[in-house]
């Protein structure tokens, strides 16, 4: 003799919304934190970026010097074309020079768009002839240098 069971239904298989609202507040929790930290990495890469042309700039403003004996206010002169991509974006980038007699330079980077906005610590870059670093934001030149 047999005996015939009934057909049971599998149990049903998945998240209950309480499993799913746990998983939303966790991920917002978590994103909550890595995105400001995202940012000012962002800012932080960007500054980089232009501090790095701007000794480079330097450096081709003292070789310069010894070819021409003056210092030069165009990137021309000092072979850049334009500004790198990665600086042109961000930051505009200008060179003033002193007299003759008195043979200085200084390069200036002031921040445009969303980088101005973000880096108000640091905000303008400057850099002059004698690797005198300075900022016009309100934080330091040793953390933003």
């Amino acid at each position: 003799m047999t005996i015939s069971r009934p057909n049971r239904t599998p149990a049903v298989r998945g998240f209950t919304l309480i499993e799913v609202m746990i998983t939303v507040a966790i991920v917002a929790i978590l994103a909550s934190i890595a995105l400001p930290s995202y940012s000012q990495y962002v800012v932080r890469t960007k500054r980089s970026a232009t501090q790095s042309f701007m000794m480079n700039l330097a450096n081709k403003q003292e070789q310069y010097l010894l070819d021409a004996r003056s210092y030069s206010t165009s990137l021309s002169d000092l072979g850049y074309a334009t500004l790198p991509a990665e600086v042109a974006n961000d930051y505009t980038v200008t060179i003033t020079v002193g007299t003759a007699a008195s043979p200085t330079f200084s390069i200036k980077a002031d921040p445009k768009g969303s980088q101005a906005t973000r880096d108000t610590a640091c905000a303008s870059l400057t850099l002059d002839q004698a690797s005198t670093k300075g900022i016009s934001g309100t934080g330091t030149v040793g953390g933003c240098w």
